[in-house]
């Protein structure tokens, strides 16, 4: 599948965010009622707007079976929020006309990237040693943060080590979540459940004075008939390089530094005139942050 983007006027109107920036394995709290939309790109670096004349286009990969961030939509269409990052991405660089996105399977991103049937994935692909190895990345441009979730009529207050210290908070049965949990708040009594939907279910029961999970997942059900208005988030966010990785960020081939340099610099052009955050808001309308 490709799809060729045509320009398109992005309009925010009535959009109450806030920007924070968040520094690896620290965790942080919004005190704000306000949606919060977090930054990760470090607004310190001063970069010049590259130059990618040369280039006759610029051609994405990517994947069509990882909601909110790729999927096809009602038509058949490719959508989702890394689709639209690269349509801003190519109109803060100014290449619009020559940018293409093109899907296919998650197995077969990095063979064709290797073959030059592409220039750059944004699928979601790990940073991880062996990925480096064949891999240049961009920074960052979003993380997975673990979240707290309470039931509504019994919300845990900061400082949530101290405020759950000895009760039982539910998490899934051999996740990273599950042993961050044990090194992040040692005083918790841990209950492990084979699926995150038993653990929930025995929250909404009033069983487990918490859950703890992926904070993305669980502004989801926050939001699905399944929870039935049951909870909200309470605590945190919480991030972790050790346990929940480094995030998204969008691959390259690895002589390739030009190109990654000059996505960094587009999303850092994207955060700063808050069209980032409309793309969070759009794709994440309860925030996981």
């Amino acid at each position: 599948m490709r799809v060729r983007f045509a320009p398109k006027l992005l309009i925010v109107v009535g959009l109450a965010c806030l920007v924070f920036a968040a520094e690896a394995g620290s965790g942080f709290s919004p005190t704000t009622a306000q949606v919060a939309t977090p930054n990760f790109f470090d607004q310190r670096q001063r970069m010049t707007k590259p130059d990618l004349d040369g280039r006759s286009r610029v051609r994405f990969l990517t994947t069509t079976n990882y909601p909110p961030f790729n999927f096809l939509d009602q038509r058949g269409r490719l959508a989702g929020f890394n689709v639209d990052l690269v349509r801003a991405i190519c109109e803060e660089l100014d290449i619009l006309p020559r940018c293409q996105i093109e899907a296919m399977a998650f197995r077969d991103l990095v063979p064709a990237l290797k073959r030059r049937d592409g220039d750059a994935i944004v699928a979601g692909l790990s940073m991880t040693p062996d990925t480096r190895r064949d891999l240049a990345f961009t920074e960052p441009y979003f993380r997975y943060p673990a979240r707290f979730v309470t039931r509504r009529d019994t919300p845990v207050t900061e400082p949530v080590a101290d405020a759950l210290a000895g009760k039982p908070v539910a998490v899934a049965e051999g996740s990273a979540h599950a042993a961050m949990l044990r090194a992040f708040f040692p005083q918790i009594d841990r209950r492990q459940f084979a699926t995150r939907d038993e653990g929930l279910a025995a929250l909404k029961k009033g069983e487990v004075a918490a859950y703890y999970g992926d904070g993305v997942g669980l502004s989801f059900w926050l939001e699905s008939n399944a929870a039935e208005d049951c909870c909200s988030f309470s605590g945190g966010p919480f991030l972790s390089d050790r346990f929940l990785g480094e995030g998204l960020s969008i691959a390259v081939a690895p002589r390739d530094e030009e190109l990654a340099r000059a996505i960094d610099y587009a999303i850092g052009q994207l955060v700063e005139n808050r069209r980032f955050s409309e793309l969070l808001l759009r794709y994440f309308p309860v925030s996981a942050f």
